[in-house]
């Protein structure tokens, strides 16, 4: 080996990232949020293109190339019931399938510079049976993942503006809001990440249905239902729910 094949090595590393970044710029961004209902699962796509259901207490809000999230959903699926089967449905748990499972996976995809990437940003969710047993994680492309504080949580290309994001609707969003005040605070956060502006107040008669529509986009939402307390917490919100 010659001395510089490290540093050669560290430049692929470094061309990989920028490749990705690169890759994923027409991504949208996505949310989720810890409520006293469950967790909140927010985006903005074609349709079933960004918010899914993973296992019993788990949901899934990705960004991304769709074949690589399908790749990313696969794998956490099967992770999951391979666990439940071995153990129980009630001991799967966010933290074991992310340190065992797909962080790895990302990981090996991330670091092997002569095969194709896995383009993703996500956010993995577990509800627990109190607010407080919530469990909100941020996903790169790369493997890294964190947990993220104060029951909000935001995927987005830029991570600079993605923590201002996260950081304005922890100001913003209050516990005694109703869903449908939440997710028209999550779709104004959207519309300002997608604008490169600054994030503005949130009008009381606010919905998220007009401009969406005439672009073909589709508000994805969905509950991992805290008074669920058997088999899957997951469902789709129902038009009466949303804004």
């Amino acid at each position: 080996m010659t001395t510089d094949e490290p540093y050669r090595w560290l430049e692929a590393i470094a061309n990989r990232r920028e490749y990705i970044r690169d890759q994923l710029k027409g991504g949208t961004p996505v949310f989720a949020f810890s409520r006293p209902e469950g967790v909140l699962l927010f985006g903005i796509g074609s349709g079933q293109s960004k918010i899914f259901e993973i296992y019993d207490r788990h949901g899934l809000a990705a960004l991304g190339h769709p074949v690589d999230i399908e790749k990313i959903r696969q794998t956490v699926i099967e992770a999951a019931h391979l666990e439940g089967f071995n153990r129980a449905p009630e001991d799967v748990t966010l933290r074991r399938l992310l340190n065992f499972s797909l962080g790895t996976a990302l990981k090996t995809s991330f670091d092997q510079i002569f095969s194709a990437p896995l383009m993703v940003e996500c956010i993995f969710a577990e509800v627990g049976a109190t607010q407080a047993q919530d469990a909100l994680v941020r996903v790169s492309f790369d493997g890294t993942h964190r947990i993220a504080g104060q029951g909000v949580a935001v995927a987005h290309i830029d991570s600079i503006n993605e923590t201002a994001a996260a950081t304005w609707l922890r100001e913003q969003v209050k516990p005694e809001m109703s869903l449908s005040q939440v997710i028209v605070h999550a779709h104004a956060a959207w519309r300002a990440l997608i604008a490169d502006k600054a994030f503005a107040p949130v009008l009381g008669n606010t919905t998220v249905d007009d401009e969406l529509a005439a672009a073909g986009r589709v508000v994805e939402c969905a509950l991992l239902d805290r008074k669920i307390t058997r088999g899957s917490r997951y469902r789709a919100l129902t038009a009466p729910e949303m804004p």
